[in-house]
């Protein structure tokens, strides 16, 4: 790396890396470092009226802040659990006659954000503060770009690194630098293990299914294309697991579910995210009203094993997950919310009423669609409380068994918390002569230009054929999940890496632009470094001016170029200007 690239600090602890190594220190060593205790434990088991020795310990982690006071210090060091208080001295790290361990390697060539292992023993001091007081200290992983340093007065965070943009890009900083960060994502893995612990103890197998598929089904939605180069014909990202796991019920188990990453080509938003893990279980013998408590279960159980309570607040709103949860049809929550009753209407009849609610839509809009973009516009943001949607039309619902009631419905339900869909569930359509009739509907949307309209799979289809028993099926979008057992109201804040824009990067000309105007390529990163990094961006520079700049960073970087005069820099910018 050219380091013109590097800043000042950047450049100093690449120096404070040839240095330790110059002393013998490797800076990032090969060799196992043991340790025995966690910063919080520490704390936590600490008796200060426990007889005998104090406690050894052996900790490592990145040193976060540094107090130096002459031939005694303390360091606050940061591991994989929180923070502890180390106090450092020369005669106890460095017991014999040379001290540079302390003067030169722990005071100057050591940095913040520095991995360093401390053996030492537990005190706690005059101030009441657990620490640790070290008698030995371990160069474990040298930090040359600096961290930024976010300082805490009274709760209060000053210099944060807030920049969403920037943590959702470096989560690695975000997740060192910021308090609280880490702790959501460990919620997010118990929310996965008080899942999967709520399934398998009933019995139900966790299996994996294909992410690259022939077809994408299972749901209504726009695929990623890719290409598989030996078999020489086109795939598709997952859109969802539900054909495949269906099809391993018709084989027989009677309960299956998957953490499924599913990808969906479509709109980013602060609940939406193109990667997303989806769960989904189906259960033979079972309908969607036993769905509906299992699910009710089921979430009632995560709230206590993450939070410890049924009670939540995100953002603003308190939500509150208690079961029962409140129940609502598709078409009266409709029917309460614009005042119109869609009740056997037919395509023509909801088009009109979508004109009159002044809605946005196009003629490859069938009736599903129609009613859908309804629901959404005018209310789904009503659902605050968890509240399941029942009854979907049957248009809407291309893999779900009619109403026992009223073939004009189907056995589905959506839960709705906090003005979103959470999960979506049917007593599944086991019927392959009804199953091709909806296939081939939606086919016929595909037609009219309708890119989100299911696929027919045959296949699944010839599944059927051979028979498979009355099922309930429920997908749960896991990431939404995670955003209310977190008190999160974006789904960036709960995803290590969400899908970002290109970086910015500044657009610079080439080095042979500038040689064309006789400027040796030597000094075309340092006229860069000084800010020209298009050659028209010379045209109106003053020679004088220009010449002190590179001159300054020439001497200030200890390059050693043979310095042009101000006639040579006069020189080039005339001949860009003629």
């Amino acid at each position: 790396m050219n380091i013109l690239e590097l800043s000042e600090q950047e450049i100093i602890r690449r120096k404070s890396l040839e240095e330790l190594r110059a002393m013998g220190i490797e800076p990032y060593p090969a060799d196992e470092y043991i340790t025995n205790a966690y910063s919080t434990d520490i704390k936590q088991e600490f008796n200060e009226n426990e007889e005998g020795e104090p406690r050894k310990v052996s900790v490592a982690g990145r040193m976060m802040s540094r107090r130096v006071m002459g031939k005694a210090s303390f360091i606050e060091l940061q591991d994989s659990k929180g923070r502890i208080q180390v106090y450092i001295t020369r005669d106890d790290i460095c017991p014999g006659e040379n001290k540079d361990l302390y003067t030169t390697v722990f005071k100057r060539l050591l940095d913040l954000g520095d991995f360093i292992g401390i053996e030492g023993f537990v005190f706690k001091t005059q101030m009441g503060e657990i620490s640790i007081h070290a008698q030995k200290i371990t160069v474990l992983g040298k930090s040359i770009k600096p961290l930024p340093t976010v300082k805490y007065k009274d709760g209060v965070a000053f210099d944060s690194f807030e920049d969403p943009e920037m943590r959702y890009r470096q989560r690695y900083v975000d997740l060192v630098v910021n308090e609280g960060v880490k702790d959501i994502f460990i919620k997010r893995t118990k929310v996965y293990s008080s899942m999967r612990e709520f399934f398998n103890v009933r019995g139900y197998m966790e299996v994996e299914t294909p992410i690259l598929q022939a077809i994408p089904g299972g749901a209504a939605a726009r695929p990623f294309i890719t290409h598989h180069n030996a078999l020489d014909i086109p795939l598709y990202l997952r859109i969802a697991d539900e054909l495949y796991l269906k099809r391993l019920i018709v084989g027989g188990f009677e309960g299956v579910y998957e953490f499924s990453k599913n990808f969906r080509n479509e709109g980013m938003d602060r609940t939406h995210n193109p990667e997303f893990t989806a769960m989904e279980i189906y259960v033979a013998y079972k309908d969607y009203n036993w769905m509906m408590e299992f699910t009710e279960q089921m979430l009632e159980k995560i709230c206590m094993d993450v939070n410890g309570t049924t009670e939540l607040k995100v953002g603003d709103k308190d939500i509150s997950f208690k079961t029962p949860f409140k129940r609502v049809t598709m078409l009266d929550s409709i029917k309460e919310f614009t005042g119109y009753d869609l009740s056997g209407k037919g395509e023509g009849e909801i088009r009109e009423v979508c004109k009159k609610l002044n809605m946005e839509i196009d003629d490859t809009m069938g009736k599903g669609k129609l009613i859908d973009e309804i629901f959404g516009e005018f209310c789904e943001g009503n659902y605050i409380q968890p509240t399941f949607i029942i009854d979907y039309p049957v248009e809407m619902s291309p893999l779900t068994k009619k109403h026992r009631n009223n073939p004009e419905l189907t056995e589905r339900f959506e839960l709705m918390v906090n003005g979103k869909e959470l999960c979506n569930a049917y007593s599944e359509l086991n019927d392959p002569i009804d199953q091709l009739e909806r296939f081939q509907d939606q086919l016929k949307l595909s037609e009219k230009g309708d890119d989100e309209a299911m696929f027919i799979d045959m296949d699944f289809v010839r599944a059927l054929e051979y028979g498979m028993p009355p099922t309930s099926g429920m997908g749960i979008g896991m990431d939404r999940l995670v955003m209310l057992m977190t008190g999160q109201t974006t789904i960036q804040e709960v995803l290590f890496f969400p899908q970002m824009r290109p970086e910015k990067t500044i657009k610079k000309d080439p080095a042979s632009k500038y040689t064309e105007l006789g400027i040796s390529e030597d000094w075309v990163p340092v006229i860069q470094k000084a800010g020209y990094n298009l050659v028209d961006d010379l045209k109106e520079v003053n020679p004088q001016k220009l010449h002190q700049d590179i001159c300054g960073i020439n001497k200030k970087y200890k390059l050693e170029l043979a310095s042009p005069s101000v006639n040579d820099v006069a020189e080039w910018i005339q001949r860009l200007n003629s």
